[in-house]
């Protein structure tokens, strides 16, 4: 089975990619390898995944139509999964144009081409900002998604809808993945898990915004990927093949409760300057997973203390 992944060099991308691989899956990445983060941080994942016979990149941005239809057509995938995006609540804020090319044009070119080359079934990822400040918890696939707070979240809706449309009228099989705050190994250094390990070990100040009173569903990288590659197999057989689900834990906790374990692991406590909430963030995320395990029989389990110490273990590693 062929799969493109656009995206492979990004923190979801590179861990899917490497687990398919181990699976014996042929997997074919594309990246564009902006350097909206640690552009050697990409290349260092790119680096393990080429040790691979089975893996094939291209430098491709989806934005550019021309060259992703001269890569679908030489190589006939079966799957496609798109975790390509331009990624970030605060920098859509300041930088709406990248949110559009990438997620918006980018994506709209992957379904256009999906539906061109009888693509099996095309997975992509979404994010739980799409319930914007929903007060109802656990979060249902099922409510309404229709006040996104940030740009970021309004493109990943957009997809929601553009897919939505393209299933019901060319009959194409797409799952949405709802991603609530992945963290591991090898991940973004814009990401709270990076930012807090990197200012306590270098005995600097962290920002601490509303507090760290703000509540976030996070979700171990392995179990969004066990997920994903459970769901691959899975395409929904509706008269509108279209469905999405949440990937979160269903295990929301404070973000200072997040740090006291990064505390406690480092052995070594923080110097933190207290914040306000910041303009498009969301106070809570919470995810409800039934509908995910009644789908694929598998619940991300993973414990938060577990997945940090995994983090701290490979940063050390790659920084010392």
């Amino acid at each position: 089975m062929k799969v493109l992944i656009t995206g492979c060099a990004g923190f979801i991308g590179f861990h899917l990619s490497k687990k398919l691989l181990d699976l014996n899956f042929i997997i074919h990445g594309i990246d564009n390898l902006n350097h909206y983060y640690d552009i050697n941080l990409k290349k260092n994942r790119l680096s393990i995944l080429k040790k691979y016979k089975k893996f094939y990149f291209k430098k491709i941005d989806i934005s550019n139509f021309k060259i992703l239809e001269s890569n679908f057509k030489l190589n006939k995938y079966d799957i496609v999964v798109n975790l390509a995006a331009q990624a970030g609540v605060r920098f859509s804020i300041d930088n709406p144009r990248s949110y559009l090319n990438s997620n918006i044009i980018g994506f709209f070119n992957i379904l256009e081409l999906s539906k061109i080359y009888k693509i099996k079934h095309l997975l992509f990822a979404s994010t739980s900002s799409v319930y914007g400040d929903n007060k109802s918890f656990p979060l249902k696939e099922e409510f309404n998604t229709d006040k996104p707070l940030n740009f970021y979240a309004a493109s990943k809706k957009s997809n929601e809808v553009m897919a939505y449309s393209y299933s019901n009228i060319h009959k194409i099989k797409i799952t949405g993945l709802r991603f609530f705050t992945v963290y591991g190994e090898f991940g973004r250094p814009d990401m709270a898990l990076f930012k807090f390990t990197k200012s306590i070990k270098n005995a600097k100040s962290l920002k601490l915004f509303n507090k760290g009173n703000h509540i976030r569903d996070f979700t171990y990288i392995d179990d969004v990927t066990e997920s994903i590659v459970k769901l691959i197999k899975k395409p929904s057989n509706n008269k509108i093949p279209f469905q999405i689900f949440n990937i979160g834990s269903n295990n929301p906790k404070k973000l200072k409760e997040f740090l006291r374990i990064i505390e406690q692991i480092l052995k070594k406590k923080s110097k933190q300057i207290l914040l306000p909430l910041q303009k498009g963030d969301i106070h809570k995320t919470h995810a409800d997973n039934n509908k995910l395990y009644k789908k694929i029989n598998f619940l991300p389990k993973t414990t938060l203390n577990n997945g940090i110490k995994n983090f701290i273990n490979w940063y050390r590693k790659y920084y010392d």
